[in-house]
């Protein structure tokens, strides 16, 4: 077959989304490959495809079993040999994968890195016919990454141990120079890079500055997302349960994840979310990488991510089907400095400094009033224009600004005049005039500067702090505490003014988010309760019967024939065989309402 045959008779899609194509051809060339595609592109597709087309098998590395289980179960459902091999199986489980691999039955086959380093795993790989490597997240290889991992570092070994064999490297996010430090440290030989737009232009990114425990915003943020999937990230496990607790009071289907659960409670959670018996996972950061469920909806942040590589990534996860989602990142200036503590830990200072920078460009990501699409797409070396509607900055269109260039030496003074050694919070201590015991013991009572900012709240003050960090006219130092940075002295001479949006003093911005999704009619409803029903009789989630998409699609044009129905996006042949009838009836009774 070719592979526009393949596309459309495996994968059920008449056309390549943008940038597959070059993929694939260019490891059907035999030539190394680096692409950096967001979630949602269709990553997997650019190597599961040409692998369809080639002698041998395609070893993929990924770096979660979760991960590679889903992609073997998704592969079966297109009739595709494919298998893993991890450290969950048994060893008779693992004697099979290796017969079915010496017999040349399996097509594509998914290892962690981990095992590359394996007593006698790469002597076994020498005796089988590879076609190409894949890594997947490669962005994992990079120290200079958010994801480093030692064990990804080591892959070079592929092309030392097989150097004929081309590698295809993939990742959603990467920098200019994690892109170079990958190719180093893969050794890709003259790869072809293929770098996508950043933007993604069916999410709507909101930030918020978190009011207390920022409850309320996210009440008022699923009521427009009832009995939809999706996912709300929390700083600790503590927090996941709590908040699971508190939305499970209120009604809403939740549940909570995170690394100390057990095993078997950690499963179950997954498997109910894949196959949309619960809307919500309320989780830390354990729920990683491996979600590749289609249908979600919505992502929250309760507070700030460490890295805007961590961030875009976690976003990602919604609205892999293309359909309109939404994100929102509730913050405070404490949560950068939760962090900032946290990286103290760090191995060694060199590392400890690319973190620190990397913390301080997600807080001023999340308190800038630019297009959050914009300083995504510069962040990660690409042409950034505004998003017109698609953030909460570009949906408010034109705000009136206030001069509060007088505020702004008034709090830098204080940071110069206390000797850049106390916090953000004794600092407006100082400025509206406390009898604090700190204030009196350090003699900050004495100071020109104290009592001058009395007129403003905390809580203007507080953002006025925030500018400056947007401005890069201060930073944290040691121990939490502010310094100047050069644009500082430019403020105090007046040389430079400070202005702030007018509504961000003394209250929180409210954006309404324009609500544009697909809605869901009747029709696609019949149509979910169907796919809930076949999934389960499969032992399937949801998604892998048929996408959010597919089923829009279906309930908009209720095809009455197995060539109307084929000709939707999403709907191969094997799909077909599998589930069609089923629909097929399902639309002809809709139909004839």
């Amino acid at each position: 077959m070719q592979k526009l045959e393949v596309l459309e008779k495996v994968f059920g899609f008449s056309t390549f989304r943008a940038f597959q194509e070059e993929a694939v051809d260019t490891i059907l060339s035999g030539r190394d490959l680096l692409m950096i595609l967001p979630t949602g592109g269709g990553k997997s597709l650019c190597y599961q495809l040409p692998s369809l087309l080639m002698d041998g098998v395609t070893v993929v590395i990924s770096p979660l079993i979760a991960l590679m289980q889903d992609q073997v179960r998704g592969l079966g459902e297109n009739a595709i040999a494919a298998a893993t091999i991890n450290s969950d199986m048994s060893d008779e489980e693992r004697m099979r994968v290796f017969e079915g691999l010496k017999k040349g039955e399996i097509k594509l086959l998914y290892v962690a890195p981990e095992r590359l380093g394996a007593n006698g795993f790469i002597p076994f790989l020498q005796s089988l016919n590879i076609n190409f490597f894949v890594i997947d997240e490669a962005h994992c290889v990079s120290e200079w990454g958010h994801e480093f991992r030692a064990d990804y570092r080591r892959l070079g070994i592929l092309k030392e141990q097989f150097p004929d064999t081309p590698v295809a490297a993939f990742t959603a996010t990467a920098t200019p120079k994690v892109e170079a430090d990958m190719i180093e440290a893969l050794r890709l030989n003259d790869p072809v890079r293929i770098r996508a737009k950043v933007l993604r232009k069916n999410l709507t990114i909101c930030t918020q500055k978190r009011v207390s425990n920022g409850r309320t915003q996210l009440l008022n943020f699923l009521e427009r997302h009832k009995n939809q999937s999706g996912i709300v990230y929390t700083f600790t496990r503590k927090e996941a349960e709590q908040l699971a607790t508190f939305l499970q009071s209120r009604h809403i289907s939740a549940r909570a994840y995170h690394a100390r659960l057990e095993p078997e409670e950690k499963a179950e959670v997954m498997k109910a979310f894949m196959r949309d018996q619960i809307d919500i996972v309320v989780a830390t950061i354990a729920f990683g990488m491996g979600i590749d469920k289609s249908n979600i909806r919505f992502v929250v942040h309760t507070s700030l991510p460490k890295t805007i590589e961590n961030y875009y990534q976690e976003i990602g996860r919604a609205g892999r089907d293309g359909l309109e989602s939404e994100t929102l990142l509730l913050y405070t200036k404490a949560d950068e400095i939760q962090k900032r503590e946290l990286i103290d830990g760090a191995l060694s200072e060199a590392y400890k400094e690319v973190l620190y920078a990397k913390l301080q460009s997600m807080y001023r990501f999340a308190l800038s009033s630019a297009c959050k699409h914009r300083l995504l797409a510069v962040y990660f070396g690409d042409e950034g224009e505004d998003c017109g509607d698609k953030c909460e900055s570009c949906l408010r269109g034109e705000v009136a600004q206030q001069d509060i260039t007088k505020e702004a030496q008034m709090f830098l003074s204080a940071i110069y005049r206390t000797g850049e050694r106390f916090g953000q919070n004794h600092i407006i201590d100082v400025l509206r005039g406390s009898q604090a015991q700190n204030i009196l013991k350090f003699g900050h009572d004495r100071l020109t500067v104290f009592g001058i900012g009395e007129g403003r709240n905390k809580n203007e003050w507080g953002m006025i702090a925030d500018r400056l960090f947007e401005l890069e006219a201060i930073a944290l130092g040691e121990h939490r505490a502010l310094k100047l940075m050069p644009k500082a002295a430019a403020i105090l001479k007046g040389e430079e003014h400070v202005e702030i949006d007018e509504d961000k003093l003394g209250h929180i911005r409210r954006v309404k988010i324009t609500e544009d999704h697909e809605e869901r009619d009747e029709n696609f409803e019949a149509f979910r309760v169907l796919r809930m029903k076949l999934a389960a009789e499969a032992d399937l989630p949801a998604y892998m019967v048929f996408s959010d998409k597919t089923l829009h699609a279906m309930a908009s044009r209720l095809p009455q024939s197995r060539e109307e129905m084929l000709q939707i996006s999403g709907i191969g042949e094997v799909k077909y065989g599998r589930y069609g009838e089923a629909f097929l009836e399902l639309c002809r009774e809709l139909g004839g309402k």
